[in-house]
This record gives structure tokens, sequence and C-alpha cells, in this order.
């Protein structure tokens, strides 16, 4: 094996002599140098979504996890994995090596400002082990949800250099925002945008699409290259919101969870225990003053909070079974013996971005307040509960369920000062190198260890220099010396984590952890936060190695130890550009007019422009606008006109039997609808939909006026608008609704192409 610190290798020299002629020639096949050992493992990475630890069965949890007990069973268990409480972050980290901020992910790349720790970016002086493992000889693909390319970027135009197939894989097909409908993904197959191969009546769910298209990629790579390792990152859009899976997998746990969280924890815990997963001297954490208790939910409600539990655990058992049918594609193939898998269960802990249990999740990240009830009641107008987890809805279960997921611990997603936030399950199985052991490894550990413990078992140096630009060093632990020793003393001696002013430190065994800002289950942001400064937060001090939940605060008691943690969290924070501590929160707080959005004022548009992804079109439902198309209009018209967002949330207009309507859907819960008030002038016309703010502030009402050919054909007010964006990965289709449908009217029709012709397409701002 010849290993090199710079890459790409320097090209393999002819062996051959050339002369004037072949007859004064001598030939030699040129003999290209190995680079990696003979028995170099192929490499599977599965990452599963928004779930925390207290959910699988195989730890304890109630949801029915055959492979991940399959993989744990053969293999070993991590139970002290660490990831970063949020998911661009975890992932940057997860595929590089290097700590979050260090590599501008402080946050998702949404909310991305120009501080260095939180540009949203990963430089390209931090290669990813793609890259590497690629020019080493690995076959290189990923799947699913991605989440690391700067949101401007993301439409078919590009630019690409920070897609994945950029970075160092060859072959990527998923999608690239935060989230997805599970029936009508915005998807991406390497750089070109492409549909779902079926619809959602036909069958389609993106879990299974994803282990289709992974499967087949596995079957090519056999036929076309045998000899060559292969390196997958196989990351789901499950267990994050919105939570859709078939009526079947949800009654799988009809009446299952009928006693509440706060009920389901202890069972968790009891069963942890039983299974060694947790130590018999683990305490479970109580339920935080501010998070409601089951016995604290009306009646009448409690239905609904089920039932988003049930659809959410049916959810996560299918995911599940998806990565069983990619493994056993592993095996069938006979890959198996030599394929080192690493099943991660959760970027994060469980989300409590539901809040109080939600039938439209991004409602919430809005802002905009709403009632259990206001939800109960619009789900009744789409089939009552049994909606649930359907296309017609982006339900999320109540904040309650995602700290019961995270037991035994306090916190949960977006708090990464407490292990509900940043611990979770990892399973390894290697059959040709570990051998089996039930006993799970507690060493301290972080998603930035799995690149360094990659590169030690394959013996590659990390590189000095990837395609020209020098690299940071590796940040990350290899826990491979954790394989056949479960009870050697842990590597990792410091790790920092901080999200959105969240934060903690672990030293040899300690952890000091300030809450930060704000609790996650909370709607709104707390009064006062504009003014909060990390100088205001209270500390906490655990002894991790005697406090496995960290139940017991000692930072009373031991005064002096928080301080030289703090004091180390100081230089933890200033080496890897964590400053300004809560960076993550500028926009938010300070200034959302400057989240990525697009940078033009005017856009021109022919009939047939489709899936330009939200984030980056016109802002149509929270700016001043006039929408002028151009169009024919041929006798009995029919079809969409435009359509932005989704059956969560968005708006559009269309032709309805000649009539012409415009809806705005704020997230299911308020439809405001307008028809004209006469059939549109068959032949040649300009339509006008000019958006104005009835009141200049966010969230205000709008007045929505629609002209054509000059004439006013109706007009109406949208009493609640949306201040962000309507969805995290739908899109702007001119002509046809692609996505989910925004409106019920056309939902069996969808999607609903106009029957005329649409020439052209003017959006401009107003203000």
């Amino acid at each position: 094996m010849e290993p090199s610190d710079v890459l790409p290798f320097p090209p393999t020299p002819s062996a051959s002599v050339a002369g004037r002629t072949m007859q004064d020639s001598t030939y030699a096949q040129r003999v290209r140098p190995k680079r990696l050992p003979e028995d170099a493992p192929n490499i599977l990475i599965v990452l599963i979504d928004d779930a925390g630890p207290g959910l699988p069965a195989t730890y304890g949890g109630e949801v029915r996890t055959d492979t991940l007990t399959r993989i744990q069973s053969d293999g070993i268990g991590y139970n002290r994995f660490h990831t970063t409480a949020m998911c661009s972050p975890t992932r940057a980290s997860l595929l590089t090596g290097r700590n979050q901020h260090r590599i501008g992910n402080g946050q998702i790349s949404e909310l991305a400002n120009d501080w260095d720790g939180y540009a949203g970016e990963i430089p390209k002086s931090s290669a990813l082990a793609a890259e590497v493992l690629n020019h080493y000889g690995y076959s290189t693909a990923a799947f699913g949800k991605w989440h690391n390319t700067p949101v401007n970027e993301t439409t078919p135009a590009g630019p690409f250099h920070n897609w994945p197939t950029n970075v160092g894989f060859e072959y990527f097909y998923g999608f690239l925002a935060g989230e997805a409908s599970q029936y009508e993904p915005n998807l991406v197959r390497n750089t070109t945008s492409v549909l779902p191969p079926r619809t959602p009546e036909e069958g389609y769910h993106l879990s299974e699409d994803l282990a289709d298209d992974a499967i087949g990629w596995l079957r090519r790579h056999k036929a076309f290259d045998p000899d060559k390792p292969f390196y997958m990152y196989w990351a789901s859009g499950c267990l994050h919101a919105p939570h859709q899976v078939t009526k079947p997998w949800a009654d799988k746990y009809a009446g299952k969870f009928d006693d509440g969280w706060d009920a389901y924890r202890e069972r968790v815990f009891a069963r942890a225990k039983e299974k060694s997963w947790i130590p018999p001297d683990a305490e479970l954490t109580p339920r935080d003053p501010t998070m409601p208790a089951w016995e604290d939910i009306p009646e009448d409600q409690r239905p609904f909070q089920r039932r988003l539990m049930e659809v959410a655990a049916g959810f996560a058992e299918h995911v599940d079974v998806q990565v069983g049918r990619l493994v056993d594609e592993v095996d069938r193939l006979g890959y198996g013996d030599n394929t080192l898998i690493f099943y991660i269960w959760g970027d994060n802990g469980s989300s409590g971005e539901g809040q109080n249990g939600t039938i439209s999740e991004l409602l919430a990240q809005n802002g905009i307040p709403s009632t259990v009830d206001m939800h109960m009641a619009a789900l009744e107008d789409l089939g009552g509960l049994d909606a649930l987890g359907s296309p017609k809805v982006d339900n999320q279960y109540h904040a309650g369920w995602a700290w019961a997921g995270s037991t035994p611990y306090k916190g949960m997603k977006l708090l990464a000062s407490h292990l509900g936030g940043t611990r979770n399950p990892m399973a390894v199985r290697w059959p040709a190198r570990i051998t089996p052991d039930a006993r799970p490894r507690a060493q301290f550990h972080h998603c930035n260890d799995l690149v360094p413990t990659i590169y030690e078992v394959l013996g590659i140096t990390p590189p000095r220099v990837v395609n020209g630009v020098p690299q940071d060093s590796i940040d990350g632990t290899s826990f491979a010396y954790t394989f056949d020793e479960p009870d050697a003393p842990g590597r990792l001696r410091t790790q920092y984590f901080e999200i959105m002013g969240s934060r903690a430190i672990y030293h040899d065994g300690w952890m000091a952890s300030a809450f930060g800002p704000r609790a996650p289950w909370v709607p709104g942001l707390p009064p006062g936060i504009a003014d909060w400064t990390p100088d205001q937060d209270s500390w906490e001090l655990y002894n991790l190695d005697e406090d496995w939940s960290q139940a017991t605060d000692l930072a009373e008691k031991m005064p002096d130890k928080l301080a030289v943690l703090k004091e180390t969290f100081a230089i933890e924070a200033a080496r890897n550009s964590v400053y300004p501590v809560g960076g993550g929160l500028w926009i938010v707080l300070f200034h959302p007019e400057f989240r990525m959005t697009s940078p033009y004022r005017e856009w021109d548009f022919s009939g047939d422009i489709v899936r330009m992804p939200e984030v980056c079109a016109p802002a149509l439902g929270n700016r001043a606008n006039t929408v002028t198309i151009d169009l024919d209009v041929p006798a009995d018209a029919n079809g969409v006109l435009y359509a932005l967002g989704g059956s969560g949330g968005g708006l559009t207009c269309y032709v309805d039997d000649g009539v012409l309507c415009y809806e705005y859907n704020l997230f299911i819960i308020m439809r405001t609808k307008i028809r004209s008030e006469r059939p549109l002038p068959i032949g040649p016309a300009t339509i006008e939909i000019t958006t104005a703010y009835a009141e200049a502030r966010p969230a205000g009402p709008l007045d929505i006026t629609l002209t054509v050919n000059g004439e006013r054909f109706g007009s109406g007010v949208v009493p609640v608008s949306a201040p962000l964006l309507f969805t995290a990965n739908d899109c702007l289709d001119i002509g046809t609704c692609l996505g989910a449908p925004v409106s019920l009217d056309y939902y069996d029709r969808a999607p609903f192409p106009f029957s005329g012709r649409i020439n052209n397409v003017n959006v401009r701002y107003n203000a």
C-alpha cells in the first residue's frame, strides 16, 4: 500500500520506452501502485434523522427496529456516542471529521451568516472522507438527506461545487434540503432535478425509494466495479417531520401509547436497564416544569396526541425495514462479511419542534400562534385522525413525545447542553473483523470520530493537501481501539457542544452545561431574548462517570471544578470559531431579512419552469408583489398557472372550468380562497395577481387583487400571512403543481397542468 499526504496521487508513469518505430520500442504494462490494503472493507453509514435513544426496541424503546437489533447483535453497540444536537452540523462533522463550527456549520445553512463558524459552507480545506476515499480507489455514493449545500445554491442551475457529487460522492440521489415530503419530495439525481418514480396513489414513499435506488446502485457496482470497495452514505428523511407513512404502518401501534409520554418514559427506562444498555445506577431525569405532563392534556385532545405518536412510531419502524432491505442486499451480493456498517440512530435527539402537536410543522417555525383545537378542527375537514400521516398533512408529534423519545435524558434536539439532544445510539457490524459482543462500548465518542476511525482501519494518513488546498487537521479521535476492547479507557478527552446558545463542554468524564436562551418545546421566542447574552446563563456540572443521565447538578458543591470547565469551553470555543456564542440565532433574533433568499427583485419565467426551491424563488406569500401572466386561454380552461409550496402550506393560482382561482393555504389551519366573478375570456389574455400588505408587520394581512386584461376579476384579504417560508423543500412550479398539491380543490386532479399556453410569467416586488 502506498500512502500519500497529497491528493490526488500523481499519475502512474508508463513502463514502456518509446522509440522512433514500434519495432524500436520496448513495451511493458504499467503497474499502478496499490493504494489500499487487499482486505479493505466496504463501508456503509446509515444515519436516521431526528430520532432519540428512547425509541428503538433494540435499546428498550417501543418502536420495532429489527434491523438495528440485527446489526447490534451481529456486532457491537455504543451507548455514549454523541452528535451535535442539530442536523447540518452533525452531518458536516460526521462526513469530514472536524468540529462543526470550525467548518462553518454552527447551524443549518438556511440561517447562515458572515461569522466563520456560521457561514453554512464546508470549506475545501476540510475535504470529506468521500473525497479522500475516492482518490484511494473507493466507489462512493450518497442517498437521502444532504442539507450541507448553501440553500441559495440548490436550484437546478447550481452552482454545483457544494453538491454531493462535487465533494467526493460519485453518485447522489435524494434531497438537498433539511426535510422533504415523503410522498412528493423535490428530488435530485447527481445534479439534475427529478420527479419521484411513482405517485402516492401508486404506492410511492421516499424511504422505500431511497432503499430501492441504493440497492440498484449496489447491483451496478457489483456488475461494473466488482474489485473496488464501496463507501455508501444512506441518510433517511425519517424521523424528521413531516411524519408521513401509510395507515397500516401507523395502525400497528394503535393503542400502544394511550397512557402518554410520562408513562412511556418509565417503561423504556426500566427496559433499558434490563437490557444493560444503561447502567443499573442510572437515574430517570424529571420533566422540565415548562413541559406539559400527559395529565395536563385535555381528554378530548388525547386521541389526536396519541395518533401523532402512532404515526411517528410506524414511520420509524418503516425506515428501519428499508435499512434492512439495504443490508439484505449487501449480504446477498456477497459483501456482508467485509462490509463495515455504522448504523447511527439519530443525528440529534428527538425533535420537539412540533411543540403542542401539529398538522403542519412549519407553522411553529413561522411563529404563528395556533391552538390544538384549530388543528383538530382543520383535520376533520381532511378525514379526521386517519388523515394523519397522509399526503394531505405535514404532521409532527407533541414535544412530550420527543422528550419521551430521548429517555432517560432531559434534553432533545436543539439542546446541546443535555444528552437527550446529543447522545445517540450507534451499532457497528463488520463480521470479518469484529466479534459480536453484547457489552456496550461506553467510551465517550463524537460524530467527528467516524472519519479518523475509517482512516485508521484503512491505514490512511489524513492528507495534508487535497486538490491543491492545504487541509485543516482532523478533530476527531478514532474509536477503532474499542472494536476488540470493550473496557478500554476512552481516548477522547475533550469535546465541546454548541447550538444556538445551548452549550456544553466534556472533559475527562465531566460535563458542564448551559441550557441556553430558549426551550425548543415552548412556542414562540421567550420575552427579552433579543437582549440575551451567554453571561446570563447558569451553568450546571455533572460527573458523567458516576451520573449517567445528568441527574445530579454539582455546580454549587464544586464551583472550582465548574470554573475550570467553563474556561475549557472558552478555549475550545475560541479555537473552533464558536464565537459569538449563540451566533446561530443572529438571523432568527435580529435580522430575519438576512435569511437566505433570492437576491433578485424581478423574474421572467417561461411557462415550463418547474421545481424552483422555495427558498430561491420569489417570496410571493410575504412580499408585496405583482405576478403578470401572458397566456392563451382555451375554451373550458383548467389547470394550475403557478403554485408555491405544498399541501402543508403554500399559495396557488389556477383555473377551474374557466374561472380564475387563488388560494392562500396558511399551513392547513386557514385557507383563503378567491374566485373570479366571471369566467376568463377565451384567447390571448394578461392576468395580474397583486399582493399588498394591508398592515406592514410580520404575518400581517394581505390584500389580493386579480385582474384580467386590466379589468378587476376578484379580490380578497388573507388575514394572516406566513412571514418566513411555507416549506423547506417544496418548490415554485409554473403551469403545473408537481409537489404536494397546495389546494384541496385540485388535490384529486394533481399535478393539474394548465390546458392552455403560458407564454411568460413576470414577477416583481413592489416594495
